[in-house]
């Protein structure tokens, strides 16, 4: 078989569950594109330079759990918004006389802001982010562009989160906005979920949950049934990896 004339890929480990690798091949045979999409299932992130090396046709990669902020140090330049995030989920290659550059973004910020805009309303004014990971961060950096005020949340009490156990009647009254970020609930193991106050939840509550398999999550079941509005990852996975797509062909 012929190889493509630019190959994409994903890093990451482990890639059990690789939806970037379907929709991006979908992509290119329904639009005669010459181009693949791999997994590159990496088990130590020192590894990338020797993707990079092995593989000339490569044009550009999508970055997952565990390496969003690992792979900032093999970077020549990184965007403003992902600098200030301190993550990074797609690399763009840029390719000149100099030879190559690469370039790291963060496509998750413009996924999750995309997705959640249409949703906020005048009374959603502060959000609690649950988790306080590389997505968390992402998230978390959306929600003050929109506007909002951000409390994260965590399992390990720090100067600036709270602790699942001792969220109040009164936090989830303050915050209007809650977004999971964390994997619980994620499938298989999808009879977990948040440990919050589930009961002080009302009609204004939006609550969203970056999760996409489960369709809906135990976070997302327990959110409906108190009355939240309630929205699951899925067009922010869309939306992100469309954001991936124009970042490296741009």
């Amino acid at each position: 078989m012929a190889h493509p004339e630019k190959l994409y890929g994903l890093l990451g480990y482990p890639l059990v569950h690789s939806f970037s690798q379907n929709y991006f091949n979908q992509k290119f045979e329904s639009e005669n594109i010459d181009a693949e999409y791999i997994n590159f299932e990496i088990p130590d992130v020192g590894m990338l330079m020797e993707v990079v090396a092995e593989n000339e046709n490569l044009n550009g990669l999508n970055v997952t759990i565990p390496y969003k902020e690992q792979v900032i140090p093999f970077l020549d330049e990184i965007d403003q918004a992902a600098s200030e995030v301190g993550a990074v989920n797609v690399i763009k290659f840029i390719r000149g006389k100099d030879g190559l550059r690469l370039k790291g973004y963060n496509s998750d910020i413009i996924g999750f802001t995309d997705s959640i805009k249409s949703l906020l309303k005048p009374h959603h004014q502060s959000a609690l982010v649950l988790g306080t990971g590389g997505a968390a961060k992402a998230v978390s950096y959306s929600l003050r562009k929109l506007g909002l005020e951000v409390q994260l949340v965590s399992r390990r009490k720090s100067a600036n989160t709270l602790v699942y156990e001792e969220l109040t009647k009164n936090d989830l009254k303050t915050h209007k906005v809650i977004v999971n970020t964390t994997p619980l609930g994620m499938y298989p193991n999808v009879d977990t979920c948040p440990d919050i106050p589930y009961r002080y939840l009302t009609s204004q509550h939006l609550c969203y949950d970056l999760i996409y398999n489960p369709d809906e999550t135990l976070f997302l079941k327990n959110s409906r049934l108190a009355g939240a509005q309630v929205k699951n990852g899925l067009e922010m996975l869309l939306l992100q990896a469309f954001a991936s797509y124009s970042i490296w062909n741009q």
